[in-house]
């Protein structure tokens, strides 16, 4: 009997055991891609999708992370983002994902390597696509070409540094385990169809350059039919901000990650991996936007993350989105810690006491918010907090300055007016004093706080309320409105508020455009 019931521990414990590994070889990665939204592919949506690859079928190439580039600075962030990818790689390997370690032009450095070795030893297999050393931009599939321009070798330091191939090896910070390959040719789609990988995860420099045109790079990957990802925050790209568009230099590398993400891949961050906020390197000091969504109503996940593109566009702004997993998880939220100004749209949501001491931290720091419409009840559930989550049904009165209780029907909307008094306030500036229809709801949300600035005021039949004020929680500047229905978002009016509300916030002038 004893034999028997420890027998069945022993199976209990196996079939646990493999339970957890088999959910452990699952990648779950949120990307993020540009759809063409028109037939000849020149206006570009915004989608974020999750999905799951099995750790087992991918493989993570590591592109040219050299000891040492010609630029100096290329050399300098490549050494700063190294440690946080090794990181990634490390729990990428552990997983059972392949690590294919790229480092161009300097094999010599590990001839008759384990790793070398295993590369070279992969038999050849028939391409779907004749493979090429270097992958040249498609003008027929990446229309307008590159959004810079990196004519100059894209080199930012003064005075530009002198060129050549210093490079000698991979940079020391990214651990060579056995197991991983070392190659820099084609060697690596062999690799790939030996072991039959089907999903392949880009990472390293430079996007504009080696990341797109090597032979184990994203055009040629998804040229072989590969499902192809690139990391977004693990990379770079040789830009020099004195040249077109002259933006910031890491505004340079986004635009590159976005064209990518409308002609050739989705992308990710290192978070996917582990977890916290993403990278971004300390030289990047454009203020930082950090949009917390989570809602099944009004589509913000949509209108929210695009109104972050008008941002990024405009101003600039380094802009985070951090969007709800379920209606429980709102990982990523750590990104407040470098965080300029929060934006939140969530509703009735409850979150691990962790997270939401996240945003209480940031708060009580006396930094800025935006709140948006069911941000008046976004961590109130109207009932007792699952076990390990945590509510703040305080968070309107106390934060917003708002008393929410209820609504009005979104069939008759709201008319929205400018109130008179505030028409000076600089967050109603360019804003048309004409009176304008939302199809949103009108919220009941008197009293709210007496020291309280109303700027706009809305009325449905039988009802009147404010629906758009400022006010000051631990010294930081909030600004909330009920508006924020899916359709607000169409209207000039709103995008116009929004985008004068996120330069007080920060206290910063409007940009001329």
């Amino acid at each position: 009997m004893k034999t028997r019931m420890l027998c069945g521990l022993v199976l209990l414990a196996s079939l646990a055991s493999w339970s957890s590994a088999d959910e452990d070889r699952t990648l779950t990665l949120h990307t993020r891609c540009r759809p063409a939204v028109d037939g000849d592919g020149s206006q570009f949506g915004l989608a974020y999708e999750t999905v799951q690859w099995d750790a087992t079928k991918t493989a993570i190439v590591i592109c040219d992370m050299w000891n040492q580039h010609w630029c100096k600075s290329a050399t300098a962030r490549v050494a700063e983002m190294a440690p946080r990818m090794n990181r990634l790689v490390d729990e990428a390997r552990r997983r059972g994902v392949l690590i294919i370690h790229a480092p161009s032009s300097t094999l010599d450095t590990y001839k008759d390597t384990p790793g070398r070795k295993l590369a070279e030893q992969a038999p050849k297999v028939e391409p779907k696509t004749p493979l090429q050393g270097w992958c040249r931009l498609d003008p027929e599939r990446e229309k307008g070409g590159l959004p810079i321009d990196d004519s100059d070798g894209g080199c930012p330091c003064q005075p530009r540094c002198p060129g050549g191939n210093p490079w000698t090896s991979q940079i020391d910070t990214l651990t060579i385990a056995p197991g991983d390959a070392i190659t820099d040719s084609a060697e690596a789609y062999y690799l790939m169809r030996q072991r039959g990988i089907e999903n392949v995860i880009v990472m390293g420099v430079h996007t504009n350059m080696c990341v797109l045109g090597r032979p184990f790079g994203i055009r040629q990957m998804v040229n072989q039919g590969m499902r192809v990802l690139l990391v977004r925050d693990m990379t770079d790209t040789m830009y020099n901000p004195r040249m077109r568009p002259k933006v910031s230099h890491f505004r340079g590398t986004e635009l590159v990650v976005e064209h990518i993400e409308k002609f050739w891949c989705p992308t990710i961050t290192s978070a996917d991996f582990l977890g916290g906020a993403a990278f971004h390197f300390k030289e990047d000091r454009r203020p930082h936007v950090v949009f917390l969504i989570s809602e099944d109503e009004y589509h913000a996940d949509e209108t929210l993350a695009a109104f972050a593109q008008l941002l990024r566009d405009r101003s600039g702004d380094r802009c985070t989105v951090v969007l709800g997993h379920g209606k429980q998880d709102l990982s990523g939220v750590e990104a407040l810690a470098s965080a300029d100004l929060a934006v939140v749209y969530v509703r009735r949501r409850a979150f691990p006491k962790e997270q939401l001491d996240v945003l209480r931290e940031y708060l009580a720091a006396g930094k800025p918010l935006i709140g948006l419409r069911t941000a008046s009840h976004a961590f109130s559930i109207k009932r007792d907090s699952p076990e390990g989550l945590d509510q703040w049904p305080e968070f309107d009165n106390d934060v917003l300055g708002g008393n929410y209780h209820g609504h009005g029907s979104n069939a008759v909307g709201t008319d929205v007016t400018v109130v008179s008094e505030a028409a000076g306030h600089p967050i109603l500036a360019g804003v048309d004093t004409a009176a304008w229809h939302s199809e949103g709801s009108l919220y009941n949300v008197l009293p709210i706080d007496e020291k309280a600035t109303v700027l706009l005021h809305g009325t449905a039949p039988d009802m009147a309320d404010p629906i758009a004020w400022t006010r000051t929680y631990q010294g930081g500047r909030i600004f909330y409105t009920s508006l924020g229905y899916r359709t607000d978002f169409d209207q000039p009016q709103f995008r116009r508020l929004l985008i004068n509300a996120v330069d007080w916030a920060l206290d910063r002038q409007a940009p001329e455009q």
